[in-house]
């Protein structure tokens, strides 16, 4: 579980009939939004001041509801197991072998300056190619406070619960979250533009429908140089947090 939600006590969802698309009646599964696509992929675009378009479905997936594929920090193949006995650059925390510049996280002293991940670590330009690529913590901070965010418990009548994140229709609408038991703007809908981030929970399927964690492309450059940027949530909060990088998470993509 990503470190900022561990003070979470229980995954229980509330009851709500929020069904996250603002005007709390139409959840059609035919009401879908899409500005164009990239490479065979659809993307949206949110009116984002950096211009950064996003993926309208994780990486492996084929819908928005689908949860898609889980991957750890820096790998690009979904696997079984996920842990540090078989993470592609480090055997352990204090043992790195790649993205690390603090040399007491790396492998007998090991540093290097990198702190992004390159193209052939990077699961979204890996799987996807074109202009894809994992979203660096900067773009991810961005969908955070540039758009509306909206709990919904039964996404387009999935019954999969995550966040709808719509294009903002105004400057108070910036960074507003409408949480489980808040009541959305009724000027928003599906049929405005938005993606739709499920919350996939992590590789074993814990907290699956409950929690969302979704990888960035940044190393954190502190005092945890083992872990790195990723954007949670659940029903009642969202954060930009840091997980351990063997975590097996879900990746959203973008492009420029």
């Amino acid at each position: 579980m990503s470190l900022s939600f561990v003070a979470f006590a229980s995954c229980e969802d509330k009851d709500n009939t929020n069904d996250g698309n603002g005007s709390m009646s139409e959840n059609s599964s035919s009401v879908s939004y899409s500005s164009g696509t990239e490479n065979g992929h659809e993307y949206v675009d949110l009116g984002l001041p950096s211009g950064t378009l996003w993926a309208t479905c994780n990486v492996g997936a084929t819908k928005p509801e689908e949860f898609g594929n889980y991957y750890a920090w820096g790998e690009v193949e979904p696997k079984e197991y996920y842990g540090w006995s078989n993470y592609k650059y480090g055997s352990a925390y204090i043992a790195l072998t790649k993205y690390c510049t603090d040399s007491y996280y790396g492998k007998d002293g090991f540093t290097d300056s990198k702190t992004t991940l390159d193209l052939s670590d990077d699961a979204a330009y890996v799987n996807w190619g074109g202009k894809w690529r994992m979203p660096t913590k900067a773009q991810q901070d961005e969908l955070r406070s540039e758009c509306y965010w909206v709990w919904a418990r039964n996404y387009k009548n999935s019954s999969v619960r995550g966040y709808v994140v719509y294009k903002a229709k105004s400057s108070s609408d910036k960074g507003v979250s409408i949480y489980y038991d808040g009541t959305p703007s009724s000027s928003y809908s599906l049929s405005d533009a938005h993606i739709f981030l499920p919350a996939a929970g992590l590789h074993d399927g814990s907290n699956a429908n409950f929690y969302g964690y979704y990888w960035s492309s940044s190393l954190t450059q502190t005092d945890e140089q083992h872990t790195a940027w990723d954007i949670g949530f659940h029903s009642d909060g969202i954060s930009m947090s840091y997980s351990a990088r063997y975590y097996g998470q879900s990746v959203r993509a973008v492009f420029k």
